[in-house]
């Protein structure tokens, strides 16, 4: 211990605590970073940690809490228990309930869930019930049986959370999408061949590579269940609205999409989503954006499970030193992708997307020579 007249400051250490400081006049001790109002000199006594300051008879602040460990260990702590308090539960708890129990502001506990999660307790919830829904509908349990393991209190709230995160009914997940049909067209672009399957829900998948037989098959390996069957006249419109799309992708898709993923993948997609024609990320970047700063790896199987091409745009991603690397569709369209980009962000928008309109009609023409249908 030591007192205030001996003229040493609040040593910082590594951790950030820095010395802990102790009031006489009211026998509270703080850290010596806490915002309270600094003490009168004379006042003040110094500890070398927070033991031999309550062993001198001082209580801890309830502010800057000196007696636990830092503040993000703290919170990390509190994010821990909220996640297993919503895990325990058959139905996500209110989050104000939450919060009270775990002895924080309402507000305070979405921020550091928001910031250690990537998303809110609300949504977390939801997620771990999908996932649950998901195993059970798995393991062949019947759609009532697991409306009540999963904690739903009735049958229309459970079919309407779980239509959006399983993109089809629980029924049809349960018999692996057998009775799924998608409808789909192949057609042509100015960077080769492209496929667009649509399930009732919107657009479930945007394929683009050199060989339309090969395209097929990659919509029969990631729907092996499901019923396809050919476009007609009626389907000539998306096709064309999506090769316009290509043509000009800082122009966006118009189109309803059916994302089928993961949790954590949902949130890489709707994170590169969020970044703007022309600019560009890193994985680390995405990572960092979603709350898992560590998940580079995980991120870029992400990108590489995507299935809508451009809709969702992971061409936009990049190394850290912006050099291309890692497109499912191929470098040569990624650069392509992002060129026709820069040059919409330049001034060159209003022609791209006259150029995307008169692809349109072509394309549609093109688009309807898909197969009738594959069973």
């Amino acid at each position: 211990m030591t007192d205030a007249a001996s003229g040493q400051g609040p040593d910082k250490r590594p951790d950030g605590q820095g010395r802990w400081r102790g009031v006489v006049t009211t026998g509270i001790y703080c850290r010596s970073t806490c915002i309270s109002r600094p003490p009168r000199p004379e006042n003040l006594r110094h500890f070398d940690s927070a033991a031999d300051a309550e062993a001198a008879g001082f209580r801890p602040c309830r502010r800057c809490r000196p007696n636990e460990a830092t503040f993000a260990a703290r919170n990390a702590g509190i994010v821990a228990e909220a996640c297993r308090l919503i895990e325990a539960l058959d139905s996500p708890p209110p989050v104000g309930a939450l919060a009270h129990a775990l002895g924080v502001s309402e507000g305070h506990l979405h921020r550091i869930f928001r910031a250690q999660t990537g998303m809110t307790p609300r949504a977390y919830a939801q997620e771990k019930r999908a996932a649950a829904v998901r195993s059970h509908l798995a393991r062949g349990r019947p759609v009532t049986e697991t409306i009540y393991d999963t904690g739903f209190n009735s049958s229309g709230r459970f079919y309407a959370i779980t239509h959006r995160s399983l993109g089809m009914t629980p029924s049809r997940y349960k018999a692996g999408g057998k009775k799924e049909s998608l409808r789909f067209a192949l057609g042509q672009t100015s960077l080769g061949a492209i496929l667009v399957a649509s399930s009732q829900k919107g657009v479930a998948a945007i394929l683009l590579g050199d060989d339309p037989d090969a395209l097929l098959r990659d919509l029969q390996d990631r729907f092996p269940r499901a019923r396809l069957i050919g476009g007609d006249r009626d389907y000539e419109d998306v096709i064309a609205r999506v090769v316009g799309m290509v043509e000009a992708p800082a122009i966006g898709l118009a189109l309803p999409l059916d994302i089928r993923g993961t949790a954590f993948q949902r949130r890489v997609w709707r994170a590169l989503q969020a970044v703007a024609p022309g600019d560009t990320v890193s994985y680390a970047d995405i990572a960092r954006k979603i709350g898992h700063p560590r998940a580079a790896k995980a991120v870029a199987s992400a990108c590489a499970n995507n299935a809508l091409a451009v809709a969702i745009p992971c061409h936009r991603v990049m190394k850290t030193d912006g050099t291309a690397f890692g497109y499912t569709w191929g470098l040569e369209r990624k650069g392509a992708l992002l060129r026709r980009e820069a040059d919409a962000v330049r001034g060159g928008g209003r022609d791209q997307q006259r150029e995307a309109k008169a692809a349109e009609p072509a394309a549609a023409d093109r688009g309807g020579s898909a197969p009738g249908r594959t069973d």
